[in-house]
C-alpha cells in the first residue's frame, strides 16, 4: 500500500475535497462520511486556531494521524488493496442499493472512531503518559457532538419522517444504541490507554483483535430486525435527492 505523506489538517482537509469531488462525480454513497468527516475535521482545525485544546500542535498531530487511516484506507480501496476488515465492510456497503444515509455514517463511524481512533491516540502519545491527554481527547468528543443535531437535520431534509417513524415503532434505541457517538467514542478512548500500556510487540495482535470485533458489529447496521429492516427500506425509497445531492447537503454545514 503507498500511504499519502499529510503533514498538516489543512493537507488533510484538501484531501477529503477530493475525495467528497470524487464521490459526487461517480454517485458513490462513500462520499456521506466523507462529507461529515470534512466538517468534523474544520471544527478541530477552528479548536486548533483558538486554542481550544491545552496542547494544540499535539491536537493537529492526533488529527493528521487520525485521517491518516480513513484516507489511506479510502485509496487502498480503490486501487483494489487490503484494507482492515472494519473498513472493508464500510466500503463494500456502497455497491448496496438499500443503505440509507444514516446507516452510511454509522458504519463509517463504526470502523473510524471505534478502530481507528484508539489506535490514533495511542501513537500520539508514545512516549508519553496518554492520561495527560484525556482532557484534549475529551474536547475532540465535545466537537463530535456538537456536529450530531446538524446531521439530523441534514437527514431530516432528505427524509423528514425519519425521527418520527423510528421513535413510534420504538425501534429507535435498538437501532442507534451500540453506535452512540458517546458509546465509540468511550471504547476508543479504553482502547487507547490498552495500546499505550502494552508491549511494542502485541500491539499488532491487540489490533487485529479489535478490527474483527469492530468488523462484527457492522451486522447491527446493515442486518437490523425485521420490522426496523422493512422500515429502513421504506425510509430509503423515500429518500430525496440524488446521491450526489445528498453529499453536498452533508457537505455544505
Amino acid at each position: 500500500m503507498i500511504l499519502l505523506q499529510i503533514n498538516s489538517i489543512d493537507q488533510v482537509i484538501s484531501i477529503l475535497d477530493e475525495i467528497i469531488l470524487d464521490t459526487e462525480k461517480n454517485d458513490n454513497p462513500l462520499g456521506y462520511f466523507a462529507a461529515l468527516y470534512r466538517n468534523v475535521t474544520a471544527k478541530v482545525k477552528e479548536g486548533i486556531q483558538n486554542n481550544y485544546f491545552d496542547d494544540c500542535p499535539l491536537m493537529e498531530k492526533l488529527d493528521v494521524i487520525f485521517a491518516k487511516r480513513y484516507i489511506d484506507a479510502y485509496y487502498a480501496w480503490q486501487k483494489k488493496e487490503v484494507v482492515t476488515n472494519s473498513w472493508q465492510k464500510t466500503f463494500e456497503l456502497s455497491n448496496n442499493y438499500w443503505p440509507i444515509v444514516l446507516q452510511h455514517l454509522l458504519i463509517g463511524m463504526n470502523a473510524h472512531i471505534n478502530l481507528d481512533l484508539g489506535i490514533a491516540a495511542a501513537e500520539v502519545s508514545k512516549n508519553k503518559n496518554i492520561g495527560d491527554f484525556e482532557n484534549d481527547f475529551k474536547k475532540i468528543n465535545e466537537i463530535l457532538s456538537s456536529l450530531v443535531n446538524e446531521v439530523q437535520n441534514d437527514l431530516a431534509e432528505m427524509w423528514p419522517r425519519l425521527k418520527k417513524i423510528l421513535q413510534k415503532t420504538g425501534k429507535a434505541d435498538d437501532f442507534m444504541v451500540d453506535f452512540s457517538m458517546k458509546l465509540a467514542r468511550n471504547g476508543a478512548w479504553k482502547f487507547a490507554q490498552i495500546i499505550a500500556n502494552s508491549p511494542a510487540d502485541n500491539i499488532e495482535k491487540l489490533i487485529e483483535t479489535r478490527d474483527l470485533k469492530i468488523a462484527k458489529k457492522v451486522g447491527l447496521i446493515i442486518n437490523p430486525r425485521f420490522l426496523a429492516s422493512s422500515i429502513l427500506k421504506i425510509i430509503r425509497l423515500g429518500e430525496k435527492g440524488t446521491i450526489e445531492e445528498r453529499i453536498k447537503l452533508l457537505a455544505s454545514k
